[in-house]
């Protein structure tokens, strides 16, 4: 029985995974082709004999190799991703986990300030319908204006008052992350139906234990999926904060590092080690909304 047991475990995970491992392959030969395309005429210019004594073969093998490609193949991008982690210690600018360090430091600060920012706001809106018609359309605005507009100035303002390193990034970070909680717990606040808050009203409770004991709960549905997206959303401001202040450390500067010198492995390595850092940290967040909603449903 337990042989069958973990025979259709194993089956449902591989009709599961099937189309996971289809989708990635398509990608690779996508990837692939691209790049023999972009870097076919930089390879002919300056890799491959001018007299044209070469074959398909040889084109082929000079796209894969080049030093500095258009658009770098899987195989070069992952040897100087592993470089990048194994060759250098770990307090290393040259090492690419020194600077998911630098970044995820930024991006949690943002997200967690963000979110009780977003809190605050909700409920705030919630209980008070002037401070609705006044401050949701300035919430929705703001994000209406592109945050590489945003970001030098806050950088500038915040320097001059004397916040530098994590501070001015982690502010930038808050900016995109406080957003989709305000807007996902303003709805989750008001999901309850009227017959619920109007029993509550029969027991004489208070607006703060209407909103503890049921507003917050019945918003829990909407809260999470609104964190996985604001520190997706975190990840990207701090990256950008990392921009135009020619940081010397985190993703966004080895980004600009690697745009400076024309290093385009190093570019893409760093965007798929952001990438992983961004599905690592919604992954976090999951994990404790499946906790959290767990717990709830066993009390």
């Amino acid at each position: 029985m337990t042989e069958l047991v973990v025979r259709g475990r194993i089956s449902r995970w591989s009709l599961q995974g099937l189309p996971v491992l289809v989708i990635l392959l398509a990608v690779l030969l996508a990837w692939y082709l691209g790049a023999w395309l972009l870097n076919a005429p930089g390879a002919i210019e300056r890799v491959l004999p001018q007299d044209g004594a070469w074959r398909w073969q040889d084109l082929l093998a000079a796209t894969m190799e080049m030093q500095r490609p258009v658009l770098p193949a899987p195989h070069q991008v992952l040897q100087d991703f592993w470089s990048a982690m194994v060759d250098w210690p770990l307090d290393s600018p040259r090492n690419l986990l020194f600077h998911v360090a630098v970044t995820a430091e930024s991006t949690l600060w943002g997200f967690v300030m963000g979110t009780l920012l977003g809190l605050v706001l909700s409920v705030c809106i919630v209980h008070s319908r002037t401070l609705d018609r006044a401050l949701l359309p300035w919430i929705v605005a703001s994000q209406t204006v592109p945050v590489l507009a945003i970001a030098p100035i806050v950088l500038v303002i915040l320097g001059s008052l004397g916040f530098a390193g994590v501070a001015p990034k982690a502010v930038i970070a808050m900016y995109l992350c406080f957003f989709p909680v305000t807007v996902a717990m303003v709805q989750g606040l008001r999901s309850p139906q009227r017959i619920e808050t109007e029993m509550l009203h029969t027991y004489a409770a208070t607006r703060w234990q209407a909103l503890w004991l049921l507003r917050l709960p019945a918003a829990l549905p909407f809260l999470f999926p609104a964190l996985r997206v604001g520190i997706a959303a975190g990840l990207v401001g701090a990256m950008v904060a990392e921009l135009p202040t020619g940081a010397q450390a985190g993703l966004g500067a080895r980004l600009l590092t690697g745009s400076y010198y024309g290093n385009t492995v190093q570019i893409w390595s760093a965007l798929v080690m952001s990438a992983l850092l961004g599905l690592t940290l919604t992954t976090a967040v999951a994990g404790i909304e499946r906790l959290v909603l767990r717990h709830r449903s066993q009390a």
